[in-house]
């Protein structure tokens, strides 16, 4: 018999099944692996136990809006069934590695909020980077602080323009964003 728990008061014991509603908006079922109490944290293993690969979610039990408790099952991790494939593993850990340090190259070290608001919206449109606090455009135009149109220095006068102008339009679109508050 299935009944509501309240994620608050409850234990989560190894190899139940629930169905979980988490406050984002999630709706799954899941087979309890552990749960932490001290760091909150539940891990589950996702959809049924058979074959090699199966989805572990790791969850902060204050995100669960509410469970359900559907059967209790034996043996979550099947040890004798249970490998982890270290190769992809590793190749997911350096994607990662790979797209954190690509994010942070687009993060400009002591510069004003208006600054990379600026590199932001020539970045939707342009191949940008930071050296230091000038924004380098397509690897030939640069735009210094204070970053108005007359700072853009280099390029070809078309690359030079283009540059202005998205420059100018951000600029306009910053004051009355910035009016409006």
């Amino acid at each position: 018999m299935a009944t509501m728990m309240d994620p608050l008061t409850e234990e989560f014991a190894i190899g139940c099944v629930l169905s979980i509603k988490t406050t984002l908006g999630d709706e799954f079922e899941a087979q309890v692996i552990t749960f932490d109490r001290p760091s909150n944290i539940i891990v589950l293993q996702e959809g049924s136990k058979s074959g090699p690969r199966r989805n572990l979610r790791l969850l902060k039990a204050d995100f669960i809006k509410e469970f359900t408790f559907l059967r209790q099952d034996e043996d979550p991790l099947d040890i004798k069934n249970c490998y982890l494939d270290l190769g992809s593993l590793q190749a997911r850990e350096e994607s990662a590695i790979r797209q954190a340090e690509i994010e942070a190259e687009r993060i400009g070290v002591g510069v004003t909020a208006e600054a990379q608001s600026i590199f932001d919206a020539l970045s939707k449109t342009l191949p940008v980077r930071w050296d230091k606090t000038n924004i380098v455009v397509m690897d030939q135009v640069r735009v210094c602080t204070p970053y108005l149109p007359e700072s853009v220095s280099g390029g070809t006068p078309a690359a030079n323009e283009r540059v202005r102008k998205v420059l100018e339009f951000e600029r306009k679109r910053l004051y009355v964003r910035g009016a409006a508050s």
